[in-house]
């Protein structure tokens, strides 16, 4: 007889979701309609940091930039930092939401459902502080897209200012079936090393009748551009996941004139820092060859942007939080995410970072929350589903915020030192796994 699938509980904690999610919701809505990209998240921040404040958190702003941080003390017990972040993308929106941004930036990534997940998190914790103990730390990280945030915010002595963590936690949108949590595998990496680069080549301009008298870099950075291809195609062994991509090409004013220099931007991003590594060293090696094969009158600058390990997360703590979050869905909402080329600077914040923040086996558990309606995912399978970074990405977010909320107080539980219920109701009264 076939075993049916395990019924989820109604852990204490989560009785006022409906009265939290309201809320949040509209904290969703600001923060989509007036986006600020990477370093600007002035509004945004203030925007977090007001309702944190409003919840009873003892709340620092501008560390790291623009980074927030919110503290509930509640006795004795490990420390848990819940992280959200504050930016978006360069990118004009093209949902048709009512609430669409209008500003040239937009939440194309699903960084304004992490925030407002965030507060309903802590509105739940700060709720029922009867049936937890320790310190909640919610965090709210700047410049997450340029890999940049994170450094910055440990630079600025995040662990020496607000405790050192029994654990990190962090969820990413994705376009899977809304409520479905994803979490990685105990030997692998759930998101990628990467790398930015700037690159200048530099020629030597002139007129467009006269192109014999130049040295023309825009012709030099086509010959970058495809060369940089082999990498991938030839560098790499098959079994080597590894992207490269010139992301921006800037050169010239006028048709009439041949330009001076032409600057790329490439994102190379690989599932091992080793390969990483290799592709960087590879990148270098070309770029200098093609402009020497072009004869530019100088070499050229090759400036690394931002870079990022891959990010692993702890495998006890880790499975930990799988099983509370099948406790709370149902095995058949709880899946296993495969190793996937998104980057990520939250890797930081463990051992990847030790060198900014001194403290070593610090546990990192990162999972996706699927955000695409059932009505999305009956359109061709959801083939058609906008994904990341797409100017069409669009959360259902009536039914993925409360199942966000859910998620991160559920995982922030199970990391804390959960205090018995009455009514016996919710998960064992015990605190972290070890």
């Amino acid at each position: 007889m076939p075993t049916s699938p395990k019924k989820p509980y109604a852990h204490p904690a989560l009785a006022a979701l409906d009265e939290v999610v309201r809320p949040a919701l509209l904290l969703y809505l600001d923060a989509h309609r007036h986006p600020e990209v990477s370093g600007e998240e002035a509004r945004t921040a203030a925007l977090f940091a007001d309702r944190l404040a409003t919840l009873g958190l003892d709340v620092t702003r501008n560390i790291g930039g623009h980074g927030v941080v919110g503290v509930l003390r509640n006795g004795e017990g490990p420390r848990v930092y819940l992280r959200a972040e504050l930016d978006a993308l360069p990118l004009d929106e093209r949902t048709g939401l009512p609430y669409a941004s209008t500003n040239g930036a937009m939440h194309a990534c699903g960084h304004d459902l992490h925030l407002a997940a965030a507060v309903g998190a802590a509105d739940l914790l700060a709720r029922t502080t009867s049936h937890w103990s320790g310190t909640l730390v919610v965090l709210g990280q700047p410049a997450e897209e340029t890999l940049t945030g994170a450094r910055a915010l440990l630079k600025d002595g995040l662990y020496a200012r607000f405790g050192r963590p029994a654990a990190v936690l962090a969820q990413h949108a994705a376009p899977l079936p809304v409520g479905l949590i994803a979490h990685g595998g105990p030997h692998a990496p759930v998101v990628a090393a990467s790398a930015a680069l700037t690159v200048v080549i530099h020629g030597r301009g002139g007129h467009a009748a006269t192109p014999h008298l130049t040295v023309d870099p825009v012709v030099t950075a086509a010959a970058v551009i495809g060369r940089l291809q082999t990498i991938v195609a030839r560098e790499a062994a098959p079994s080597e996941q590894l992207s490269l991509t010139v992301g921006t090409l800037h050169a010239g004013t006028a048709v009439n004139v041949v330009p001076d220099t032409a600057e790329l931007g490439i994102g190379v991003r690989a599932l091992t820092d080793d390969t990483l590594d290799r592709a960087l060293t590879a990148v270098d090696r070309i770029v200098r060859a093609e402009c020497a094969a072009s004869a530019c009158p100088r070499g050229p600058g090759l400036t690394t942007v931002s870079r990022s390990p891959a990010l692993h997360g702890d495998p006890a703590a880790t499975e930990a939080v799988r099983s509370a979050h099948i406790d709370l869905y149902g095995p058949r909402r709880v899946i296993t995410w495969p190793p996937s080329l998104a980057a990520e600077d939250f890797s930081l914040f463990g051992d990847a970072g030790l060198d900014l923040h001194g403290e070593a086996d610090v546990p990192l558990v990162y999972w996706m929350l699927g955000t695409a309606s059932p009505e999305q995912w009956a359109t061709a399978g959801g083939a058609e589903i906008a994904p990341n970074h797409s100017p069409r990405f669009a959360p259902a977010i009536r039914t993925a915020l409360p199942a966000a909320i859910s998620a991160l107080t559920v995982a922030a539980l199970d990391r804390l030192a959960v205090r018995p219920t009455r009514n016996g109701g919710g998960p064992p009264a015990t605190g972290p796994h070890p």
